[in-house]
């Protein structure tokens, strides 16, 4: 707006015959996240694990580590068993987005919830894993996602999709938002997450309003 602004003065026009001071700037809508319900989420799951690829249930794997931890695809990478401390109950994160200018913490602690280490004492008992091997054996399994969301019905989900789940599935759970902001390693203090996330989806929303009442009979 400044630089269309500046443009007409170059030209000659005053403040007062230029237009482009009289108008507003508009901020930019946030996109609205369309997210699975509970009940597509789960049917998802045998759908990814069921479909008959050779690794459809390393896929299932991948997309129940990614919804459970909010981690971004390129922390999921680097996610090793060696990071897993099961007498805390927390899995060490590396943290992708991290200015290098900055003092940022290098990782991120992040506590288990009981999905998560559901998941984690299966894959430790399917697979005897050594401390450096890879928590999950795929890089992506967008293919089996999409799959998935067709047949279930609901919209496209991406791998960062899912990071968007776990964050809104804690703040629906009554997580507050610092400390989901600090689960998804955001260093504003929950600035963003609250911008993101600081909204409650039509499936809670309508749990929520049938729990309201004003003791009056109908």
């Amino acid at each position: 707006m400044n630089v269309l602004r500046q443009i007409f003065a170059l030209a000659g026009l005053s403040r007062e015959a230029n237009h482009a001071f009289k108008i507003k700037r508009l901020g930019i809508q946030p996109k609205t996240l369309e997210l699975p319900t509970t009940d597509e989420f789960e049917k998802m799951l045998p759908l990814i694990e069921s479909s008959g690829a050779a690794q459809a249930k390393d896929c299932a794997d991948l997309v129940r580590f990614l919804s459970f931890t909010g981690c971004r695809v390129s922390e999921m990478k680097r996610a090793l068993w060696r990071d897993v401390n099961w007498q805390s109950n927390e899995i060490i994160v590396h943290c992708a987005k991290r200015r290098r200018t900055s003092n940022a913490a290098l990782t991120r602690t992040v506590p288990m919830i009981p999905a998560l280490r559901q998941l984690l004492e299966k894959l430790r008992l399917e697979q005897q894993p050594q401390p450096d091997d890879r928590i999950c054996k795929l890089s992506e399994c967008q293919g089996a996602l999409t799959r998935a969301c067709r047949l279930v019905g609901c919209s496209r989900l991406t791998h960062h999709s899912l990071r968007h789940l776990f964050a809104t599935r804690c703040v629906e759970s009554g997580i507050d938002i610092p400390t989901v902001a600090r689960w998804l390693g955001h260093s504003d203090g929950g600035m963003l997450a609250l911008k993101i996330y600081g909204h409650l989806r039509r499936e809670h929303s309508q749990n929520m309003a049938a729990k309201v009442t004003f003791g009056v009979a109908p």
